[in-house]
């Protein structure tokens, strides 16, 4: 979006380290992606998720729940649903394989090789 303006952010190796059960990227061809903020001023993916001018930290009666919907709501590589199971498959999928060990159907090759 054109709204977005990027921030810093540690980015080690297509991970996030600050979330410790979210999925590395690393391998899949996905890049990781810096924080922005929305067009609303609230800071989307830095894994605060308390921006000071989020509808959330000024919710009331008249506050439209529509107002939080849409794509400048939802991080592309920091968001809570990677840690879901269906999407964790999606990137498992998307891992390069490294090379698969030479396998014989019935001769151990690495017998007494060590």
């Amino acid at each position: 979006m054109e709204n977005k303006k990027n921030m810093e952010s540690p980015i080690l190796d297509e991970t996030q380290p600050h979330q410790i059960h979210a999925p590395s990227f690393k391998g899949t061809g996905i890049r990781m992606q810096p924080p922005f903020v929305n067009r609303y001023g609230v800071v989307i993916g830095d894994s605060k998720y308390n921006s000071q001018n989020s509808p959330l930290n000024h919710w009331s009666d008249e506050t439209d729940p529509s107002t939080m919907t849409g794509d400048e709501w939802v991080h592309p590589t920091n968001d809570i649903g990677w840690n879901t199971a269906e999407n964790r498959e999606l990137l498992e999928k998307k891992k390069r394989v490294q090379g698969v060990p030479f396998m014989h159907p019935s001769i151990d090759t690495s017998y007494d090789a060590d």
